[in-house]
């Protein structure tokens, strides 16, 4: 009885399942190149709450008055880079370009984006409610931007869960 080594071939990389072989019918068709799952998947509607209250805040704010400059400046700054990020994420898990770049660890980054974009939305959440002033705007603005908050810290919850949790189960020792 030989003990050499085999060699068995799996469709099935370390990176995850094996995806369907090509075939001609399907090489060129939309469900290949997007992934329908996440539009109604947990995380996929997260993504979109979030960026709807981002929108909704960023929008109250340049609608009203301003009683200090800078501190809604930086309000708009913030909500606008964060959902920027947040659209750029979900388009990464629609069109599955997390497959194409495997260099770089998408739920790391993703994690981190979320870790930093939290904080700052917090801040800028709290300074613009202590300067509105009771001006509907701007408190209505600043609520949308506490909500968005909350929506961010579970998404980073489940981000960590995602990104921590699964890569301490995978250690065969």
């Amino acid at each position: 009885m030989s003990h050499g080594a085999r060699v068995i071939r799996t469709g099935v990389s370390s990176g995850g399942a094996a995806a369907p072989p090509a075939t001609a019918s399907s090489a060129g068709s939309d469900a290949e190149l997007m992934d329908g799952a996440y539009f109604r998947s947990c995380a996929g509607m997260l993504k979109v709450a979030q960026m709807i209250s981002l929108l909704v805040g960023f929008i109250s704010v340049n609608n009203s008055p301003w009683t200090d400059y800078s501190a809604y400046s930086y309000f708009q700054i913030v909500t606008m880079c964060d959902l920027v990020m947040i659209l750029f994420f979900y388009m990464i898990h629609i069109f599955r370009i997390y497959r194409k770049l495997t260099c770089v660890s998408w739920p790391l980054a993703e994690f981190l984006h979320y870790l930093i974009g939290t904080i700052l939305l917090l801040i800028a959440s709290i300074v613009a409610a202590s300067k509105s002033y009771n001006l509907t705007g701007l408190v209505a603005g600043s609520i949308f931007g506490f909500v968005a908050t909350i929506l961010c810290v579970l998404s980073m919850w489940s981000s960590y869960k995602v990104s921590c949790i699964t890569q301490s189960t995978i250690h065969p020792w």
